[in-house]
């Protein structure tokens, strides 16, 4: 496909996301089940919660688009997700693996925000202002969801990390 709009540009950029939600959706439960805090699980299982209601946003723009979310992969999420893979297979202790999770999971999240925070312009640009509001409330949730993880690091993870040394 010749991309040769901004307007294409946009749909190409929604698809790719679309691609690094459904790939975040598969790997966040393998990492609920690896992560040892009870706060980190809980913060990874509510933000799967939040990526399906996400994916349902993506889901209302490509219809309002009259276009399909299919056709293209993530490869940078891919790459991210496969180094957090990496990580779940190491032999490291515990809290160790809970302060890398939230490190692999923050570069998912500097992603996300990145690309939405450009498909926001786009939408604004191209006067789509339904969607201008459906991906700011998208970046928002991810913006809340690194603060959370920054939070839990600084005040719990990283320092049970510290002591494991």
């Amino acid at each position: 496909m010749e991309i040769d709009s901004l307007r294409k540009l946009y749909v190409e950029d929604l698809k790719d996301v679309y691609s690094a939600e459904k790939q975040i959706l598969q790997a966040l439960p393998k990492m609920v089940k690896k992560a040892s805090n009870q706060q980190l699980r809980k913060a990874l299982e509510e933000h799967r919660l939040i990526t399906e209601k996400q994916v349902d946003r993506l889901d209302r723009i490509f219809e309002s688009l009259g276009k399909s979310p299919r056709g293209k992969k993530c490869k940078a999420m891919e790459g991210l997700l496969e180094e957090g893979k990496e990580l779940l297979q190491e032999d490291i202790d515990p809290e160790v693996l809970d302060a890398g999770i939230i490190g692999a999971a923050q570069k998912v999240e500097h992603y996300e925000i990145a690309t939405y925070g450009t498909l926001r312009t786009y939408a604004e640009l191209l006067g789509e202002n339904e969607h201008v509001k459906l991906l700011q409330q998208t970046l928002n949730e991810e913006g809340d969801a690194d603060k959370k993880l920054t939070q839990l690091a600084e005040s719990t993870i990283n320092v049970e990390a510290m002591a494991e040394a």
